[in-house]
């Protein structure tokens, strides 16, 4: 009777598990039904922070709130977009971060009513409108303006439509300039164009007008009178190719509206409903910006212009014509304020500033002007592109010129006049120029202040601002308090002086010349692979594209521990006194037996295809192999390089492979034609100083994305193969030959392969871009890949790790997708389970490229932690089960 009492018990036991095992995968299958087709929201117990390095990019468009000087905005370039809310000491991405990751993926103009300082509105480039009634905080989606997909010839539910543009990079829908009527938070008006691409649209003598984008639309605006909710097209009176710079609304009358475009300032007086080009005053009629003072009291409304400089032939030298203007009768009538801005350029004797002037005028002619206008101008001055004035002093105006993009010359970042134009100076000075105060006499003469004033972060001035005519300001911005705001050398700049000084606002620095830096939020740096295991516990090596290699750091007791600092080891830090630095980072590996020997790949720009070695943690770097090379310029990209490995037990034995199909980098994922080189696995076995490509047995015109040692077998590897007929292959000889492992037959391309080091099961991470729903997802072996499970649904997966400290601990990233009925995934995202893969959560909450997580891992020491990098937005760091310490506990 015992026997068959405990019998029964285990049927019921059984039967009650798989029943719970049931359950379970029903749960399972209804959340992977869930993010397939509707939008969910992330666990909001776990937040990911942004600790930078910030900005390390360029940013052209930058936003301050009309009435709360504590609310600002920027929009970089790498597809983020960024607010702050306590004056610039933190910044948080305004993207969803539970969307696709295709909205306010660039933001070009934000606005806010004059009336409700909660209400805004923002412009992406998608042609895009949204709203906020939070003052930023977040942000709706209400229409979308340009042409329709039908009209383009585009189906968004077949993904051949959009093989020219992911990203629903559509032609015809980009719009340049948002403004609201100061008067009535209802009225709005879109400008038609992409007036702000300074970058791909230089005005020359032959183009005065610019460009025209395929991308774009021209020849109109929308104006909407019920808050954005319908929009009407206005053509009436412009010319169809007119590309919108700024509006303005006389607050004084609404009916006047001042327009500057391409094709001049334009005039309305019927509200926006038509246009004319009636404007007296202005000797080219192309502006290039246009701002406004406005006194509440006083009701004195005024207009600045400032003019695309226009240079012509004289003699052996040049004409400048061009300059600044006010207009006290909105905008009928202009008189120049330019007073003094030009300078005398036979005085300024820096070869640098020499060679910058005759290659901007070269392209602005369209002749060798070293050769036929040999003669510097007595009067003369740059291509300025932006203007501001203090609303609070209409005699305080501002302005700058982009030297590199808009092909602009000079000595000078920022120029101001405190008295309405009868005098400028240069008041923004950064570069060796300044810093060694060349020409003094001729600018004391001028009354301008000597001396650099402009302060960096990691950005080193001893390099990146040595010569300031390869950079440039980027934008320049006031609030209401009269700050005024610029960018130069990837960093923002502040002044709250009137433009004496100006600070950088995008990292802290843990102690006064530490060189040791907490990110405030904002990063447009390219982040890359992380390495977390170093051979010393609190470092952490971060790859970043165009800013080097870095690493964690103490914080040297700053209040935050929960933190993180980092340093640079490698890049823009090393370039000075003719050394220069790795700029594009791609994959790092440490020497088994010496954590200070340090071993990096570059894909672009500096080194790009050398083998960098360190033998001091970073302090001096050599090149001790070059592998690839190609004729695409020096600062282009080769083959990009991932897994580089070195043999725990032969340190001279090292690998990596170089990937054809590049699906998460900066560009397009054609191969890069090499002229030394190759793609594939490679290997060597004398410490990095020569290489071989070892590729027998895999497929033809395969792509390998990413290799992996066995841990219980050095000469065991197993490759990640990423085309479209990929897969998973083994080599049990170092790669003498590969072998295809047998893998589920809906797998068509294999992104990631991952060992665990504790089960020593096998994840795979699957799925194409554009490919079948059932092809995508992680996968796992417990038998050496003899049989697999599905353990993640998603049509596109990047990359699965679990944690070394706890295997039920998995992560995932699985990016952003072609909408289309075939391939559909509404949450694109880092997924984490902590039973093992039982269940799943969404964790996006702080993430703004939650669609582009190109590397995410648990921490190796602290169970607690995860780390992520973004493809245009740095490095994360989240803590889990609501700790307190930080990632190295509470010595941090």
């Amino acid at each position: 009777m015992k026997k068959i009492n405990i019998l029964f018990s285990l049927v019921l036991a059984a039967t009650f598990f798989v029943s719970c095992n049931q359950d379970s995968n029903k749960d399972k299958e209804a959340f992977f039904s869930k993010i397939r087709t509707e939008r969910i929201q992330s666990d909001q117990s776990v937040e990911w922070k942004n600790f930078g390095p910030g900005m390390s990019g360029y940013c052209e468009e930058f936003w301050c709130h009309p009435t709360d000087a504590n609310v600002m905005f920027m929009g970089p370039d790498m597809h983020v977009s960024y607010g702050t809310w306590d004056n610039g000491n933190s910044w948080q991405t305004i993207k969803d971060s539970d969307g696709l990751g295709l909205e306010m993926k660039r933001v070009l103009d934000i606005e806010f009513s004059f009336q409700n300082p909660d209400f805004g509105m923002a412009l992406d480039w998608n042609g895009w409108v949204y709203e906020t009634k939070n003052k930023g905080r977040s942000w709706t989606k209400t229409k979308e303006l340009g042409k329709s997909y039908k009209e383009i010839g585009i189906d968004p539910n077949d993904p051949d439509s959009f093989k020219k543009g992911w990203y629903f990079e559509q032609e015809g829908t980009r719009h340049s300039e948002l403004a609201v009527d100061p008067t009535n938070e209802n009225i709005w008006f879109v400008g038609a164009g992409d007036f702000w691409n300074v970058k791909n649209n230089v005005r020359t003598r032959k183009k005065p007008n610019g460009v025209a984008f395929k991308y774009a639309s021209y020849g109109y605006i929308y104006k909407s009178t019920d808050k954005g909710k319908t929009w009407k097209k206005i053509t009436q009176g412009l010319p169809k190719n007119t590309d919108v710079g700024k509006i303005i609304v006389n607050p004084n009358n609404n009916q006047n509206v001042i327009m500057a475009t391409n094709v001049g300032l334009l005039l309305s007086f019927d509200g926006g409903l038509s246009w004319e080009n009636t404007s007296k005053g202005l000797p080219n009629n192309l502006p290039r910006d246009l701002t406004s003072f406005y006194n509440k009291k006083t009701k004195e409304f005024v207009l600045f212009l400032v003019e695309q400089t226009m240079y012509e032939p004289k003699g052996k030298s040049i004409s400048t014509k061009g300059g600044v203007f006010k207009s006290t009768n909105g905008g009928k009538n202009w008189v120049s304020i330019t007073g003094d801005l030009g300078i005398n350029f036979n005085k300024i004797t820096d070869a640098s500033h020499r060679n910058n002037y005759h290659k901007a005028l070269s392209i602005f002619l369209g002749e060798k002007s070293k050769e036929k206008y040999p003669e510097f101008p007595k009067n003369t001055y740059s291509a300025f592109n932006k203007i501001v004035v203090n609303p609070s002093n209409k005699n305080e105006i501002y302005l700058v010129a982009n030297q590199r993009h808009d092909r602009s010359f000079g000595p000078g970042d920022a120029w101001k006049t405190e008295n309405g134009g009868k005098t400028w100076v240069i008041c923004a000075r950064s570069g060796e120029y300044w810093l060694n105060k060349k020409d003094e006499a001729y600018w004391t003469s001028k009354g301008n202040p000597i001396g650099a004033n402009v302060e960096f972060s990691h950005v080193s001035r001893a390099y990146k601002e040595q010569n300031e005519t390869r950079f440039g300001n980027r934008f320049l911005v006031i609030n209401s308090k009269g700050e005024v705001f610029i960018q130069i050398g990837q960093q923002t700049q502040r002044s709250s002086d009137n433009g004496k000084t100006w600070q950088q606002i995008d990292d802290f620095e843990t102690s006064k010349g530490s060189g040791k830096w907490i990110g405030r939020g904002d990063s447009n740096l390219p982040g890359r692979f992380m390495l977390h295991e170093t051979g010393i516990k609190g470092r952490r090596l971060l790859c970043s594209g165009e800013h080097g290699l870095w690493q964690t750091t103490s914080l040297d007791g700053w209040k935050d521990k929960q933190a993180v600092a980092v340093e640079q080891i490698d890049g823009q830090v090393h370039d000075h006194s003719g050394m220069h630095g790795q700029h594009s980072t791609s994959t790092v590996a440490v020497h088994p037996n010496d954590p200070n020997t340090i071993f990096t790949l570059s894909w672009r720009q500096e080194h790009r295809g050398k083998l960098r070695k360190t033998t001091n943690g970073g302090k001096t770097w050599e090149n001790i192999a070059t592998i690839f090379e190609a004729n695409n310029g020096p600062w282009q990209s080769v083959a990009p390089q991932n897994s580089l490995l070195i043999d725990p037990k032969n340190p001279n034995n090292m690998y990596f492979c170089a990937t054809s199909h590049k699906i998460s980098e900066i560009g397009g994922s054609k191969a890069q034609e090499l002229t030394k080189g190759g793609y594939g696995f490679y290997r060597s076995f004398d410490g990095g100083l020569t290489w071989n490509l070892s590729n027998e047995g895999f497929h033809k015109e395969f792509s390998i994305r990413r290799i992996i040692m066995d841990s219980e077998n050095s000469e065991t590897f197993y490759a990640a193969s990423n085309d479209d007929n990929g897969g998973l292959y083994i080599s049990t000889n170092k790669g003498n030959n590969w072998s295809k492992i047998k893998i589920p037959s809906e797998i068509k391309a294999v992104n990631n392969v991952f060992i665990d080091r504790n089960t020593k099961d096998i994840f795979i991470s699957t799925g194409r871009r554009n490919g079948t729903y059932k092809e995508g997802g992680v996968w796992r072996s417990k038998n050496k890949g003899k049989t697999w499970e599905q353990i993640f649904k998603a049509p596109y997966v990047w990359q699965a790790e679990t944690s070394p400290l706890n295997s039920n601990i998995i992560v995932i990233s699985a990016p952003g997708q072609i909408v289309s009925r075939a391939t559909e995934f509404m949450n694109p995202g880092i997924y984490l389970s902590k039973d093992d893969g039982k269940n799943w959560t969404k964790i996006n909450k702080g993430l703004g490229q939650q669609d582009k997580i190109v590397d995410v891992k648990p921490d190796p020491y602290n169970e607690d932690v995860l780390w992520s990098a973004s493809w245009g937005s740095g490095w994360h760091i989240a803590y889990l089960n609501n700790s307190k310490e930080g990632y190295l506990g509470s010595k941090n």
